[in-house]
């Protein structure tokens, strides 16, 4: 009989142990899930730290699915779960010691220098561009410069070349470079209020100004006579200049640009409502109509001259231009001691100070 019963006594007390053991692993998930709670007391919603989080996991996966659905939980069992895989995949997650892949990211100094070379010589190829950079320190491959380009939207270089930009075009024959154009001003007359044409041609590069004249009718006759003016052997303004922007204006007559054109100024006619393609002499007259013109009632041509003369003057000798640095065109020899004193001009509207000679 004690022979029979001896196994069976053993196989009890496994049964007691690890019904004992049971009972004691749902004992210690409970008790955690009360810590948690207790922990989260004073908060409207439970959040669970990642610490909270693991112990739940470890504890909740030795317990299994089915005996976590008969228990009472603060989460589900599929939510313990997917913690514990979590837990899983942590632990045999190595991206913080892995090295970056792939070549290091082009540094982007040299990406502005790439545009800029390309952007300012139109006919340069990738190999110029690479050798550009070469001389200046940073070496890189020719498939490089293409694809920054391609990136940027920029074409390769003969596609530059037949695309070339007006900036460019407008720096490249900047000494040569003039433009012309008509602004309108009511003067009361004898005969009561009478429109009057003003032309100014202008030197981009210096930004110097030519008060061409002024008339009520600029009719062919009177244009004609300009553009002898212009180009005279002597002291025409146009004399040396390439190339002239004026705008689609019919006063810009055929006439006057065909005497233009023979004495070596060819006339280039802007695409219609451009304005910003002659924006320097749009420049100019802005300021001369808000700085002077606007500002005043002319009775009379010869009140107009007067003020327009007086106005170019200031123009050249007496305004600084942002264009030139905040400069004079005409700058006179300063002083920098004596006497600070203020020359005006039409009444005061228009002033420049300077310092008297000692």
């Amino acid at each position: 009989m004690y022979n029979v019963l001896q196994p069976l006594d053993f196989l009890l007390v496994i049964l007691a142990g690890w019904l004992q053991h049971r009972q004691q692993q749902i004992i210690d998930f409970q008790n955690d899930q009360i810590e948690s709670l207790l922990e989260q007391m004073d908060k409207k919603r439970i959040l669970l730290t990642d610490d909270q989080r693991r112990r739940l996991a470890v504890k909740g996966k030795a317990l299994g699915r089915k005996t976590l659905r008969e228990l009472t939980t603060i989460v589900t069992p599929d939510t313990i779960i997917r913690w514990h895989r979590e837990l899983i995949a942590k632990k045999w997650d190595y991206t913080s010691q892995r090295k970056t892949a792939g070549r290091p990211r082009l540094r982007q100094v040299i990406v502005d220098l790439i545009l800029r070379f390309a952007r300012e010589n139109p006919t340069w190829g990738y190999g110029r561009i690479q050798g550009a950079l070469a001389n200046v320190g940073y070496h890189i491959t020719e498939t490089t410069v293409a694809n920054v380009l391609k990136a940027n939207r920029i074409e390769p270089a003969p596609d530059r070349q037949r695309q070339t930009t007006w900036s460019t075009f407008l720096k490249a024959h900047w000494d040569v470079l003039a433009a012309i154009d008509f602004t309108s001003v009511e003067v009361w007359t004898p005969r009561g209020l009478v429109t009057f044409y003003l032309l100014f041609v202008i030197e981009l590069k210096t930004r110097r100004v030519e008060f061409a004249g002024c008339t009520t009718n600029p009719d062919e006759l009177w244009m004609k006579q300009i553009a002898r003016n212009l180009t005279d052997c002597c002291d025409g303004f146009l004399l040396g200049k390439r190339f002239v922007l004026m705008d689609r204006d019919g006063k810009f007559c055929p006439a006057f640009r065909e005497l233009l054109d023979n004495d070596g100024c060819e006339p280039l006619l802007l695409p219609p409502r451009s304005p910003n393609l002659n924006a320097y002499i749009e420049r100019f007259m802005r300021s001369l109509k808000s700085e002077s013109l606007d500002r005043m009632i002319f009775f009379g041509e010869k009140s107009l001259r007067r003020a327009v003369t007086a106005y170019v003057e200031h123009y050249h000798t007496e305004r600084n231009h942002q264009g030139l640095e905040n400069r004079l065109i005409d700058a006179e020899v300063g002083h920098v001691v004596g006497k600070i004193k203020c020359r005006e001009r039409l009444g005061g509207m228009l002033k420049f100070y300077y310092r008297e000679a000692a």
